[in-house]
């Protein structure tokens, strides 16, 4: 049995390849059996691919899910609603214009707007980072990160169905000092009607769910920044 296998951040630098094709000696086999095999042929990430989170087919999977001839399974370290409301999901490859995504989710109805808009930093004195940064490099499991995004927006309607309109945008790509990163904007009719908290939600659950990873660049080096969030069976799309 065949299935493709797509290795992301820190796992596709040790093996050299983002993409491969993995030949299992099993007529079925289960994501716990895809993760053994792949460190079998590339013992340079076994340690790293214990801690790795799992997709099938860009759905979080989990150690016993079935993996079928054909099936794309990626690895990856922790990570980034109504038809007639507006929304905008998006990956971009080129700055964010915040007044062009303010003006898409705002309706006739729309007296508020919040919206979260990251940078890029110069210096970070958080452990793990580098002290001193000149660009970052933004990797995204694109279809994936598409739908989880589409997910985020989802479980802010569920929890603020006062909200009208969503916009969720991530830059991708090299992003110097001062650039914006991400974008979550929320519309209401009224500034008390839920659009700072579920911005804020929205930010937070990105770093959760959305698989998109930064790379630190800087003069004493480079290194992948990854997340603590693991997660569980109740991250998947309902």
């Amino acid at each position: 049995m065949q299935v493709e296998i797509l290795l992301f951040a820190t796992l596709k630098d040790l093996a050299g390849t983002n993409r491969l094709t993995l030949d299992l000696s099993l007529s079925t086999a289960t994501v716990s059996d895809v993760r053994v095999s792949l460190a079998q042929r590339y013992p340079g990430l076994a340690d790293h691919l214990k801690a790795a989170i799992a997709s099938v087919n860009q759905e979080y999977a989990f150690a016993g899910d079935s993996v079928n001839e054909g099936d794309e399974v990626a690895f990856f370290p922790p990570v980034s609603g109504g038809a007639d409301l507006p929304e905008v999901i998006r990956l971009a490859d080129s700055p964010i214009d915040h007044d062009e995504l303010i003006a898409a989710i705002t309706t006739p109805n729309t007296g508020a707007v919040c919206l979260f808009s990251g940078f890029v930093r110069g210096a970070t004195d958080k452990e793990g980072h580098l002290a001193q940064t000149d660009y970052l490099e933004y990797e995204a499991y694109e279809p994936m990160a598409l739908a989880k995004m589409q997910q985020v927006a989802q479980e802010i309607r569920e929890r603020w169905s006062a909200v009208q309109g969503i916009a969720i945008v991530q830059r991708i790509g090299r992003l110097a000092v001062g650039q914006n990163t991400i974008l979550i904007a929320c519309s209401s009719g009224h500034r008390d009607q839920g659009c700072f908290e579920a911005a804020r939600y929205g930010i937070d659950r990105l770093k959760e769910i959305v698989p998109v990873w930064k790379k630190e660049v800087g003069r004493d080096g480079a290194t992948w920044i990854e997340g603590e969030y693991l997660p569980s069976e109740s991250d998947k799309r309902h």
